[in-house]
């Protein structure tokens, strides 16, 4: 493993009698990665992050973390690792700064360094003014706050965040999303979820977990550059028969909707634009509205689900699934 590979994933299982959550799944997180996790609910994602972090034993597989294999060197692996639970471990009855003391003090950060140590993280997390407030007393953003500061309080090099924004409002949201992003600058981050916009807003890294498999690995701009547009949407004035449409060059096929609005397909390395265009202007059709479309991140989601179920026979409840902003590509690992 080299110097850049923080964390080695390899031919990780688990298994709960017999039934299989992870399913010998392998991957590398980099330096300066963050590296969004996504699945639906019950994917593996808790169970995988669970194992990373040693908190849950594998059935079979090796973790390294910074260069130390997490069996053979629990302790070194576990100290450049920051951890954020779905639910955040917090003392309620503890003030914030109290609480982080003692989090200091269980990470064996030095006493001279524990004040400043503090004060930092304080400072990145946007708790000054909550210092000496009961945690109990907090609204769950400000919870999830002091949650993210406990886990970076010892510097680590590895961050893990498990749903790290679930059960927030919009404003909360955006706020953690940011803190996660100057998080990334300094460490390597996994954050687990299955909020599709998250992993466009903050990650440069994406994997997709399904029945406990990895079914995609790319980069964020990897996965972008492959979208291509296969639809656009035309609106005519005066539309000719749906045959004519049909005709032009690269169309495969038009479907009418409300209003004289038409979708036309085509194939995905052609564009038939241009051509369609020229044909209205010939033919009088009152052209006036013609849209690429532009697949949604949950579009590519469902489709990469739709493809895995299909290859697995398995199935399971689409319901509950965030989305907003991807689109179509092919599987690559």
């Amino acid at each position: 493993m080299d110097s850049d590979t923080l964390i080695s994933v390899e031919n990780l299982s688990r298994h709960y009698g017999n039934f299989c959550a992870v399913n010998n799944i392998q991957f590398e997180v980099k330096r300066g990665q963050v590296l969004g996790f996504l699945g639906p609910n019950g994917a593996g994602k808790t169970t995988t992050m669970q194992m990373i972090t040693g908190t849950l034993a594998p059935t079979t597989g090796q973790i390294s973390v910074a260069g130390y294999d997490l069996l053979d060197h629990p302790l070194k692996a576990k100290a450049a690792i920051g951890y954020l639970p779905e639910q955040p471990p917090v003392y309620q009855e503890m003030q914030v700064k109290e609480y982080l003391r003692f989090c200091a003090k269980l990470h064996h950060i030095p006493r001279h360094e524990i004040t400043s140590a503090v004060n930092r993280v304080i400072e990145q997390c946007g708790l000054n003014t909550m210092t000496h407030r009961l945690i109990g007393n907090l609204s769950k953003g400000y919870q999830q706050r002091v949650g993210i500061a406990q886990a970076i309080i010892h510097n680590p090099s590895v961050v893990i965040l498990d749903e790290p924004t679930i059960g927030l409002d919009p404003i909360q949201i955006r706020e953690i999303r940011t803190l996660i992003q100057n998080l990334g600058k300094e460490h390597s981050v996994i954050l687990s979820t299955h909020i599709l916009p998250e992993v466009q807003a903050v990650c440069n890294h994406v994997q997709i977990i399904n029945h406990g498999q990895l079914i995609l690995s790319d980069t964020i701009s990897g996965l972008f550059s492959q979208m291509q547009n296969t639809h656009f949407q035309i609106a005519l004035r005066r539309p000719p028969d749906l045959e004519l449409l049909k005709q032009i060059p690269e169309i495969e096929d038009v479907k009418a909707e409300d209003n004289n609005r038409f979708r036309i397909q085509h194939a995905a390395d052609t564009n038939p634009a241009e051509a369609l265009v020229e044909k209205a202007v010939a033919g009088n059709w009152g052209l006036y509205e013609l849209i690429p479309e532009q697949q949604t991140l949950e579009q590519v989601f469902v489709e990469l689900m739709d493809s895995d179920e299909t290859s697995s026979n398995l199935s399971f409840p689409k319901e509950g699934i965030d989305s907003s902003a991807f689109a179509k590509v092919d599987i690559q690992s």
